[in-house]
């Protein structure tokens, strides 16, 4: 099936047109003092050109009449100027071109145009209108580029903000209609980052599948002319100029001899990814054209050198940003006996072959870059040096996180400095390819932290099959082409803007899909859906695992009720872009716990095993039921683009199948050993009456239960027990408190095989214990069996006038952001990451480039100082620390300090200094920093007592950030997120 360019629409009343996310308006849809009509009475300005310009100006032109055909049913007239008689007559045209095409520079003259502000600069455009521009013209509207990129941002800008979304057809968002668009003054100067592209990566088997299908009629090389000739039109309305093709399955250059003359022809700038040089697909063109050679520089440098020959002859005609360098063919490493002579012999051939290829051209004029990738960086920082004029390209651990930023002694390179960062990911710990799992947060800090610090020439995102990274890519792009207009502070504007444009939402349901989106990005950024198991979160304490299923039900709730509130022409986009991703992350996450539960449950002899494993099972077919929803709306137009598995890991490589979780089952028919009455309480393991090993030591003739013990300041007021069938016999009970301080939500009840399960939730009134503890108990009985449960409180109280946090639970656990004080020093300060952690917000020194580039002794730099309560001696304290690496260098390792009132304070080194070929001890494996997205670090204070106590957290160096305290005062349990946060008074 071949995919036409069919497209939704839909009205709009508004009068003020969206302005593109992050620009300044361009359009509005009624008249007023100084607007040109683009469209206004049912005619529509002619569009101008000169036909000396770039065919990617006329190409954008093509797109931008179809564009407002699509708004307003009205079709401008594409006319090419030879003449002031080639101009419709009486008409007032939109004259669109180059700034150094013979019509604009008439114009530029004639007009007396200020276009100082783009002249000579990269990817620029002014567009106003103007008098008297051309001999009969009485005005005009002109959209001047000061290169052909310039000028195709400049219509597509028109197009955005007239309501032609860029994923009008990589997203089906629907055409906003109007019946008249005018167009305001509006330019934008150099982008931020040069630069700005994604990588099509691990394009197997979705983004593969689904183009073999749509753009081969199932035969043929997948990723053809076609193909990109759709993506090439995405990438330029996202200002993406940069691309790395995909690359395991195709062979860009080879597979469609069209395909590189599209990229020109569209004005899209080609490079290759960072382990394939000189433009060549590598391995597959190696092995295809080269087949037996050894991709072995040592013993086959004269093949290898006429294999890249012939890729720089290929792109020769082409723009291209040449990867230079070598890696080990299939993306590994080179040999072991690689040394850094050898790489630098290889991009000094490499740089004589471009110097041969282009006929003596100054080699310093090509663009290029080395990738920094894993062991290349070793090599870097081994000593070996590239020419000034080689960009330098950092990279993150692929999990986010970026591995190193340019120090101050690399910010003045000719070829500048760059970052390729992942949002989908094939290898250790865990591939991740599935679904949204990046917080726009942590994107925009390592992103912020790279820029400042002078990683501005190339931005590359390795998108995987783009698809259904939409909104991550395009906050990623949108933030290189305009740094200064994004800060830690209006990431959520961006996500509200997008769902206004995209969803045609009013400004509170939009405000809606940012909290949704945030929600569906923090849970899955969390711990990625691919490393979810049955006991990721705790089923036992905090109520961790109830939690989570709760925050995704109130947040699938709340996408449910936009989706169900859009029309049939909306729903397909927001099903695409927001609602697949949470219904299927929500559908898994309750997968996990309830197999986690029946497990639980089964260890526990709970008949109610049973329908947990019924409920496993249809969670599990309700997975490929999304999936198959998502394949064959619109006709299955995206047939494929989920046949990502991501259920039932075996190791890091994604499985073969979707398997289900390991459930059990009791037998339906017989009732477990010691009658039909299971007890089970908040907390443990254990179940009662009968035996368990996690009742007691011994494992048999346990005691009876006790509930964890009340205080005044526990986040959770109760605590529960449940009463549970232990079979198919039904029974009544009853519960009897020992004191009237001892609440109890029910004191009698039935359980049956239909309702197998009972909560009670014990609390405590708290002005009935008169002193100081309290110790009581239940007693729940059936006519057959009778079990108490021991109930202790503590009646805890703070000072008077004190503010701060309060031990509760055994603990004290403190987000970051809510420090009682905050100094800061030289105007360097903690400032608050809003919604960066995983449970709450984050803190970070800013500016991102600390003391002036230098750091602060301990107890000299900014501090943020917490008040805290106990009512028993510390023991420790646990800082959750998000993920960063030693970005500054070996020499500048990660650090800060914590201090409790006036001990010593204790300096935290969190990540150790290894070599750059490898991972820091801790990042790795199932339970590692990547996995958890997380590091923790607990330090030691002495002997601190009760009472009322000051946490100070000092900086040493930048780029710190923290997510939250736990202070253990002898009652923190195991969970995945931590203690919730204590009671603040």
């Amino acid at each position: 099936m071949r995919l036409g360019a069919s497209l939704l629409v839909i009205p709009s009343l508004a009068s003020v047109a969206l302005a593109a996310i992050g620009q300044a308006p361009c359009v509005s849809f009624s008249a007023s003092s100084g607007s040109f009509p683009i469209v206004a009475s049912g005619k529509a300005a002619p569009i101008i050109t000169d036909p000396s310009d770039s065919p990617s100006v006329h190409r954008a032109v093509g797109d931008f009449v179809h564009d407002i055909l699509a708004v307003t049913s009205t079709t401008p007239k594409a006319v090419n100027y030879t003449s002031a008689a080639s101009i419709p007559k009486g008409s007032s045209p939109i004259i669109v071109g180059t700034i150094d095409t013979p019509l604009i520079k008439s114009i530029v003259a004639t007009a007396k145009l200020n276009v100082t502000g783009i002249t000579g600069q990269w990817e620029s455009f002014v567009a106003q209108q103007v008098s008297n521009p051309i001999a009969g013209v009485s005005k005009a509207y002109v959209i001047i580029g000061s290169d052909r990129r310039g000028v195709i941002y400049g219509l597509y800008e028109l197009s955005e903000q007239s309501g032609v979304s860029p994923w009008y057809w990589w997203a089906d968002v629907p055409i906003q209609k109007h019946s008249s668009v005018y167009a305001l003054q509006c330019q934008h100067g150099p982008p931020s980052v040069k630069f700005r592209g994604i990588f099509l990566n691990d394009e197997q088997p979705a983004l593969q599948n689904w183009a073999q299908e749509k753009f081969t009629n199932g035969t043929g090389a997948p990723f053809n002319h076609l193909f990109y000739a759709k993506l090439f039109e995405l990438l330029l309305r996202l200002r993406i100029n940069y691309l790395w093709p995909a690359m395991w399955a195709g062979m860009f250059g080879v597979d469609d001899p069209l395909n590189q003359a599209t990229a020109q022809y569209y004005g899209v700038v080609m490079g290759t990814s960072h382990q394939e040089p000189m433009m060549r697909s590598t391995p597959n063109e190696f092995n295809k054209f080269y087949p037996g050679q050894k991709w072995d520089w040592y013993s086959n440098k004269q093949n290898i050198t006429q294999y890249f020959t012939e890729g720089a002859q290929r792109a020769k005609p082409y723009e291209s940003l040449y990867t230079v360098g070598m890696r080990g063919s299939g993306d590994v490493p080179l040999s072991a006996d690689t040394n850094v002579a050898l790489l630098q012999d290889i991009i000094a051939t490499q740089r004589e072959i471009l110097t041969s290829v282009f006929n003596g051209t100054d080699v310093s004029t090509i663009p290029q870059v080395w990738c920094l990738y894993k062991e290349v960086q070793n090599y870097y920082e081994q000593g070996m040096t590239v020419p000034d004029d080689v960009t330098l390209l950092w990279v993150d651990d692929n999990f986010g996180n970026i591995r190193r930023f340019p120090l101050p002694s690399e910010r003045n390179r000719k070829g500048g400095a760059g970052v390729y960062y992942h949002i989908d990911y094939v290898g250790s710990p865990r591939d991740y390819k599935w679904i949204q799992s990046t917080q726009l947060t942590k994107m925009h800090e390592q992103m912020s932290t790279a820029y400042d610090r002078g990683a501005d020439r190339i931005w590359i995102l390795n998108v995987g099959d783009l698809k259904p990274s939409e909104m991550a890519t395009e906050f990623f792009i949108t933030y290189g082409y305009d740094t200064a207009k994004w800060n830690k502070d209006n990431i959520n504007s961006f996500v509200t803007a997008w769902a206004t444009r995209e969803f045609a939402l009013t400004t509170q349901k939009s405000a809606l899909v940012a909290d949704i989106v945030g929600n569906l990005t923090r849970f899955n950024a969390r711990r990625k859906p691919e490393l979810w198991n049955s006991t990721t979160y705790s089923l036992t304490d905090y109520r961790e695992a109830d939690n989570f299923i709760a925050g995704w039900k109130a947040t699938y709730d709340a996408s449910n009720s936009i989706y169900s509130g859009l029309s049939t022409a909306g729903k397909a986009a927001y099903f695409e872009l927001v609602h697949h991703a949470v219904s299927a992350s929500y559908n898994l996450a309750q997968l996990y716990v309830t197999a986690g539960k029946n497990n639980l449950f089964a260890s526990q002899a709970r008949i109610s095993t049973n329908d947990l494993a019924d409920s496993a099972e249809k969670l599990f077919e309700a997975d490929y039921d999304l999936e198959h929803q998502y394949h064959t709306m619109l006709n299955g137009k995206w047939d494929h683009m989920m046949d990502q598995t991501h259920i039932g890991y075996y190791y890091w490589q994604q499985p073969m199948a979707n398997t289900m979780p390991p459930v059990n089952r009791v037998h339906s028919r017989k009732e477990a050993l010691p009658g039909p009455m299971r007890i089970t309480i908040e907390g443990s393991h254990g179940a009662w009456p009968g035996d368990n090993p996690y009742q007691c030591d011994q494992g048999y003739n346990c005691p009876p239960p006790t509930l964890r013990t009340f205080d005044t300041y526990q986040p959770f007021k109760s605590r529960f027990i449940d009463i549970s069938a232990g079979g198919p016999n039904s029974f009544s009970w009853t519960l009897t408190p020992s004191a009237n301080w001892i609440v109890a939500s029910k004191k009698s009840g039935s359980v049956t095989r239909s309702q197998p399960e009972t909560r009670v939730e014990i609390s405590v009134d708290w002005s009935k214990v008169s002193g100081s503890t309290a110790a009581g108990n239940v007693v729940i009985a059936s006519k057959t069996e009778s079990l108490q449960i021991f109930v202790n409180a503590n009646k805890t109280a703070v000072p008077s006038g004190f503010h701060g946090f309060v031990e509760g639970d055994g603990a004290v656990s403190i987000e970051a952001s809510h420090a009682t004080s905050n100094t800061s020093v030289s105007g360097v300060a903690w400032s608050v990451l809003p919604a960066y952690g995983k449970t709450g917000d984050g803190i970070k020194p800013l500016p991102n480039t600390g003391n002036n580039n230098a750091n602060y002794t301990v107890g000299s730099g900014p501090s943020a100082k917490y008040d805290f309560y106990t009512f028993n001696p510390v023991k420790s304290v646990t800082s959750y620390i998000g993920l960063s690496l030693n970005g500054f260098g070996n020499d500048r390792p990660l650090k800060f300090a914590v201090q409790i009132d006036d001990t010593t304070p204790q300096v935290v080194q969190y990540v150790p200094v290894v070599t750059a070929d490898k991972t820091p001890t801790g990042w790795d494996g199932n339970d590692g920093w990547a996995a958890n997205n997380i590091i923790t670090n607990t330090t030691t204070h002495g002997t601190i007592g009760a009472g009322k106590h000051t946490l100070t957290l000092w900086m040493i160096e930048p780029a710190v950030v923290l997510e939250k305290f736990v202070v253990d005062t002898g009652g923190v349990r195991a969970s995945y997120l931590g203690p919730p946060e204590s009671i603040r008074v």
